[in-house]
């Protein structure tokens, strides 16, 4: 398997598979790359809309310039807790944030959500994602704001009065149970539709499937979360005693 940038001649087959609808892994297999270099490489440059790989190739030489001219980063820089591979990490974290993106989430929320996901501490300062993300604090703001607003983080202060961002081990729990409550909400968006357009009319049949079938996933949804809602909360393993060895 090839390693290295992908050369301007990939960034065009990319580019023709991105055009002939072909999925991310089809276009890795074709030029023989992991899946997730061809997702990062889209998800960076446009997406699968805007996606030109012209353009492509100039901003990822750009980046790379700049990466020479400035300073190492922090996430690789620093010593990694529990004899971790930092240059592994980092490319997770990438990941991570490519995966999030692709879900919906804009770039500068994926970034700041994948850090606070992956930190130990499940809670990063402001400061501290400044410096981890090497954005501006307006932009990290902006950011906290957005998670914030959907229930994805909240705020705490610490002893030392600094607000602190944290990601709950309930975060996901939350977001499903928010997802089906929407989905609550066209349930009855819908079946009010039924009465204005008439329960025998095609359009009033449409309404009144999609009713039924969100019903149904909502109500799933809402049930399989709840019973699953203590692996959230399942900690590592614990190491044998010498009771157990013994």
């Amino acid at each position: 398997m090839p390693g290295g940038r992908l050369t301007q001649q990939e960034r065009q087959q990319i580019a023709l598979g991105l055009a002939d609808n072909l999925a991310y892994a089809e276009i890795a297999r074709r030029l023989d790359r992991p899946t997730s270099t061809i997702t990062r490489e889209v998800m960076r440059n446009g997406g699968p809309a805007g996606y030109r790989s012209d353009l492509a190739h100039r901003a990822t030489e750009h980046r790379a310039r700049r990466k020479q001219a400035a300073p190492r980063d922090p996430r690789t820089s620093a010593p990694q807790p529990y004899g971790r591979d930092a240059e592994a990490v980092r490319a997770y974290e990438e990941l991570f944030t490519t995966v999030m993106m692709q879900s919906g989430m804009p770039q500068m929320m994926a970034r700041v959500m994948a850090s606070l996901t992956l930190a130990d501490s499940g809670s990063l300062t402001a400061a501290e994602l400044v410096e981890r993300l090497q954005v501006s604090p307006a932009s990290i703001s902006k950011a906290i704001a957005f998670l914030d607003e959907q229930g994805m983080v909240r705020r705490e202060r610490d002893d030392r009065r600094r607000e602190r961002y944290v990601v709950d081990n309930d975060v996901w729990y939350q977001s499903m149970v928010a997802s089906a409550r929407a989905s609550a909400q066209i349930v009855a968006t819908a079946r009010q539709g039924v009465s204005v357009f008439g329960a025998d009319t095609p359009a009033g049949v449409r309404l009144e499937n999609t009713a039924r079938f969100l019903d149904f996933v909502s109500e799933s949804i809402t049930r399989a979360a709840e019973q699953a809602r203590e692996i959230l909360h399942t900690g590592p393993p614990q190491p044998p005693s010498d009771d157990d060895t013994a």
